[in-house]
This record gives C-alpha cells, sequence and structure tokens, in this order.
C-alpha cells in the first residue's frame, strides 16, 4: 500500500487506500474476535495466556492502524497531535518490548490531510527501522522524534542513541521514505556516527500552511501583547 502512495494523489488512488485500509482494519478485528473465542473455549492455562497475548499484540497493531488513518483532505490537520498519538501507539505495539523510551516534542503546526498523513508514515517507517535494526548498548535507549517549523521550512528529526549493525543502506524501507518526501516536495537527510544515527526529513509549506502558520504566530504573539501587566501599588 505504502510503495504508490506517492503515484496516486488522485481521488480515485485514495479512495483505494482508504479502501485497502478499511479491510486491513475489518480483518484485523476478525482476527481478534478468532483468538479471543479461542481462548475462552481452551482449557489449558498455558494456551489461554498465549493466545491472550497474541490478542493484546493483534490490539495494538490496530492502535497503530487507527493512528495513521488519513485525515479530512478539506481541513488542516494538527500534525504535533497526530504525530503525537502514532508515536505513543508506536511504543506500546514495538518499542516498549525493547525497553527504548520515545522522547517527542514539536511546534504547532497544521499540514493539509494527505500530506500530514504522509509525515505519519515516514515516521512509523523510520521508528520500525530502528526496532528492527538498531542495536542498543547504551543503558537508556533512547529514541527522540521532533517535529519543528523554521520559517516556511517544515523539519522532522528521528534520532536514537543506538548504532546500526552495518552502515544504513538504502533498502526497499528508505526507497519509500524517500518517494513519500519527494511527494511532499522535500527530502531525507540521513547521519550516522558512534553515539547513533539520525534522520531529518525536510519539506516546504503549501500556501494555505502558510497562511495557517501565519495566523497561529499571529495569534500567539498578540496573546502575549494582551497579558495584564503587573502594576506596583501606589503609595
Amino acid at each position: 500500500m505504502i510503495e504508490h502512495v506517492a503515484q496516486l494523489p488522485n481521488p480515485e488512488g485514495l479512495l483505494l487506500l482508504r479502501e485497502l485500509d478499511h479491510r486491513i482494519k475489518n480483518e484485523l478485528t476478525s482476527a481478534i474476535c478468532v483468538f479471543s473465542a479461542k481462548a475462552v473455549q481452551s482449557d489449558s492455562v498455558a494456551v489461554k495466556a498465549a493466545l491472550l497475548d497474541v490478542v493484546d499484540f493483534l490490539h495494538q497493531w490496530a492502535d497503530v492502524r487507527r493512528a495513521l488513518h488519513m485525515p479530512d483532505q478539506k481541513r488542516l490537520t494538527d500534525a504535533a497531535s497526530y504525530l503525537q498519538q502514532l508515536c505513543f501507539a508506536m511504543t506500546k505495539y514495538r518499542l516498549d518490548c525493547l525497553a527504548i523510551r520515545v522522547l517527542f516534542s514539536a511546534d504547532d503546526l497544521r499540514l493539509e490531510g494527505e500530506r500530514c498523513w504522509k509525515l505519519g508514515l515516514i515516521v512509523s517507517e523510520l521508528l520500525t527501522n530502528v526496532a528492527r535494526h538498531v542495536q542498543f548498548d547504551a543503558k537508556h535507549p533512547e529514541l527522540r522524534v521532533k517535529l519543528m517549523l523554521a520559517g516556511n521550512i517544515v523539519k522532522c528529526g528521528v534520532s536514537d542513541n543506538g548504532s546500526a549493525p552495518e552502515p544504513v543502506r538504502r533498502g526497499r524501507g528508505l526507497t519509500i521514505v524517500g518517494e513519500l518526501a519527494s511527494s511532499l516536495g522535500g527530502r531525507v537527510h540521513t547521519s550516522c556516527a558512534a553515539e547513533g544515527s539520525s534522520f531529518l526529513l525536510t519539506f516546504p509549506l503549501t500556501d494555505a500552511e502558510q497562511r495557517a502558520a501565519g495566523a497561529t504566530h499571529a495569534a500567539l504573539r498578540q496573546r502575549k501583547m494582551g497579558r495584564p501587566r503587573r502594576l506596583e501599588a501606589s503609595r
């Protein structure tokens, strides 16, 4: 599904993606129901526990699918909130079991629905890469996700304090990330060092997103100016 996102910006392509996503969610729900029923029917404590573990895993996977929903195309989406929910779901699904702590920070930013969704797909793929390939020798494995706005440029960084077993190669996952970044009008910069690896996605705001960012900054300035001043008591 992800491979064709950049090549299907038209309404028909988005409709097919929504339908595929809907079917995946339905199949997940069916699998959860089947394993739950088998757990209830089993007389073995060990089997019951194993089946319930599978049910928990499927629920966590379903939470990731829900976090990666495609936002409303007619409205701008709160990208900070969207990514925060995604990181929380990914942590429960993949990173908690590896004892990796995720630190998230974000500027106030609103993106067009499809573009916010593509940003989520990129971050999801980068977090998955960390879970699969990075080795953590540190006592406190850490992964940082930062969403920043610098002028009219969005910067989203994903970094860790681990080490890859070999230099990062552009495999299928990173190729997809690169295509998604290109579809946003941006690119991904990769850096590998002894203290960890990092990925930095940069892409420009659209006109609508720039107007929203300008309105947000103006409201923040007005709020600061409108704060009541402390007056000294007259003698």
